[in-house]
Formats: structure tokens, C-alpha cells, sequence
């Protein structure tokens, strides 16, 4: 008795994880981001809490190009560094 596998009727097709990962940035649109950020990391003794501005930004620019699935902000933890809409700033009760 032969008990061959046939692996012709199925195909294996990867796909990229649906996060953890993103496309490399092969034409350097977000270069000058991504430099602002490490820089940012090398001064502050790479201490990433005093870079949050500049790594809010590198990943929108990231986003803006398709480069990573588009993520609210919020989300991805910079709610604190959203600017409030015109009009809609809270009033605090005195």
C-alpha cells in the first residue's frame, strides 16, 4: 500500500500578520521621521516616554503612505497628544 501526499491540489499563499509587522520603507518617504525619532531616542538616553511626539508622527507618516494599516491614534496610545477640535474644547467647571 502507498500512501503518497499530493500537495498539487492546495496552494499555500503567505500574507503578512495583521499587526506586529509593516512594509519596509524601500523609497525612504519616512526617512527624515524616522531619523527625527532616533535621534530623539540617543539624547533622551533612549527613554521612548520623552519621544512619544516624534513617534506619533512617524507612524502617521507611516499610515499617510500606506506603509501600515491606518490605526486611529487614539488607539495606538497618543490620545493624550490629540489636538481637541475647533469649537469643541472642554469647559472645566469652576
Amino acid at each position: 500500500m502507498s500512501t503518497a501526499m499530493n500537495f498539487g491540489n492546495k496552494s499555500f499563499r503567505p500574507r503578512p500578520p495583521d499587526k506586529g509587522s509593516f512594509p519596509l520603507d524601500h523609497f525612504g518617504e519616512c526617512r527624515a521621521f524616522q531619523e527625527t525619532f532616533m535621534r530623539c531616542l540617543r539624547e533622551s538616553s533612549f527613554d521612548s516616554s520623552r519621544c512619544r511626539l516624534q513617534s506619533k508622527e512617524y507612524l502617521q507618516c507611516r499610515m499617510d503612505r500606506q506603509l501600515m494599516a491606518k490605526e486611529p491614534l487614539e488607539k495606538l496610545g497618543f490620545k493624550d497628544l490629540m489636538e481637541e477640535p475647533k469649537g469643541e474644547q472642554s469647559v472645566k467647571p469652576t
